[in-house]
């Protein structure tokens, strides 16, 4: 009987300990199965952050490239604007010139007209003295 008893609490023990070692197995599993689901996650969390920096300096570049149009852009406009200002200025200026020649022409023009009716006007005059002169040295004789 007491050989019984020992048998058994030997049983129970071993029993006992095998649960124990269950117990501590699963506990491992549950570790390492945690341990690498947290890594694994870490891992993702790292790969969205770089993606992210990537994604963030891609755009940047691209901004910087905008910018860098954009200038380029206003620069051509600026010129463009100069260019037209300079055209309009030139031709202001060409139509002054012009206006100025016309003028000074006209008045040539003028002068020369006023110059043959000075002289139309003189031979005129003289004309008539000479008739006058003539007809009073007849109505003498």
């Amino acid at each position: 009987e007491e050989e019984e008893e020992e048998e058994r609490k030997k049983e129970e023990e071993e029993e006992r300990n095998k649960k124990k070692e269950r117990r501590r197995r699963r506990r491992r599993r549950r570790k390492r199965r945690r341990r690498r689901r947290r890594r694994k996650k870490e891992e993702e969390r790292k790969k969205k952050k770089k993606k992210k920096k990537k994604k963030k300096k891609e755009e940047e570049e691209k901004e910087k490239e905008r910018k860098k149009e954009r200038k380029k852009e206003r620069k051509k406009e600026r010129k463009k604007k100069e260019k037209k200002k300079e055209r309009k200025k030139e031709i202001k200026k060409e139509r002054k010139k012009e206006r100025r020649r016309s003028r000074k022409k006209e008045r040539k023009k003028e002068r020369k007209k006023e110059r043959k009716n000075e002289r139309r006007r003189r031979r005129r005059r003289r004309r008539r003295r000479r008739r006058r002169r003539r007809s009073g040295k007849k109505k003498k004789e």
